[in-house]
């Protein structure tokens, strides 16, 4: 799609879905910044490119660096945080410090060098096990984690920044992003970026669970693109929007199909006890994403996971 704004500021910039959407903004012949503390993202992720960009090693609990990443933006597109949730039940204060307070440092950066606008990184995680499905943006939260909780309180500081101080802002809350340079080598790692490790390696996959847990899985390509909506939408309004697929599949099934396509079909899944804070089931809801971001994911499932293994094989 072709932009219209000149300078964009990325935070988490060198992480997965982050160097992605830096990509899709240089494609642009959009000025962009990166700012990211590498704590989980990695300078390889921006090797092509890099030369088009200005990178700041920086932690978004630094308002100063936030400030000087900020100035001259048209918008700031807000991805940097603490993404596992086994992590922020390990570390509920540190991580809260980066999440949510990290989150209100950009929202007031953005307020004092006036970026006009703000597009918020959130999560499904904010719906919680609640076993109505799909999940819409009407429900009410009932977060499960302390990362569900962290995103849920950046959602409301958009808002209240929105509506006290006029900052536009939209949050989209991701379900499941997949697709290359998911970092595989965290034991917290999606699951599908573990599952091509080993299908890779021929080695069985663990799976947490009997297997029989849901999700809606979206590849990273139409992440980006919801993002670049979101960031061109011309009535934000503190908005929240859905960002997946509003299709569902079991993790059995989903090792079934990299099985497949990799012709491991004979390893089998070693299982293992399910892990706390995880749901059970999660599809989301996109009718309100489509009508009014004008999103629709333009990847299957099949097609995203075949561009998945591609890159992990090395091709």
């Amino acid at each position: 799609m072709n932009i219209t704004f000149k300078k964009a500021l990325v935070t988490g910039g060198a992480g997965f879905i982050g160097s992605h959407l830096v990509e899709a903004l240089v494609a642009e012949k959009c000025r962009v910044v990166v700012l990211d503390n590498l704590f989980s993202g990695h300078l390889s992720n921006l090797e092509p490119f890099k030369d088009r960009i200005t990178f700041l090693r920086g932690d978004i609990r630094q308002q100063d660096i936030l400030e000087e990443a900020a100035e001259g933006c048209d918008v700031i597109f807000h991805l940097a945080a603490v993404v596992s949730v086994q992590q922020t039940i390990a570390q509920p204060v540190e991580s809260t410090g980066i999440n949510a307070i990290g989150t209100l440092n950009v929202f007031e950066a953005a307020r004092s060098q006036q970026v006009p606008r703000v597009v918020f990184s959130s999560s499904c995680a904010v719906y919680g096990d609640d076993p109505r499905l799909p999940k819409v943006e009407i429900m009410n939260p009932k977060p499960a984690s302390p990362y569900a909780v962290q995103k849920l309180a950046a959602e409301h500081h958009a808002r209240i920044y929105c509506e006290l101080f006029g900052l536009e802002t939209v949050s989209l809350r991701y379900f499941n992003v997949f697709g290359p340079r998911q970092d595989p080598s965290s034991p917290y790692s999606g699951v599908i970026s573990l599952f091509m490790t080993r299908a890779v390696s021929s080695k069985p996959p663990v799976i947490y669970g009997d297997g029989q847990q849901s999700r809606d899985f979206v590849y990273v390509k139409d992440v980006v693109n919801a993002n670049l909506l979101a960031a061109a939408m011309k009535d934000p309004r503190g908005r929240i929007f859905n960002i997946g697929t509003g299709t569902q599949v079991t993790i059995n099934r989903l090792w079934e199909a990299i099985a497949s396509l990799s012709g491991q079909t004979k390893l089998k899944p070693s299982y293992e006890p399910a892990r706390a804070g995880d749901i059970l089931h999660s599809c989301a809801g996109m009718d309100f994403t489509k009508s009014e971001l004008k999103f629709d994911p333009g990847y299957s499932l099949e097609q995203g996971l075949e561009r998945t293994y591609q890159w992990y094989r090395g091709e």
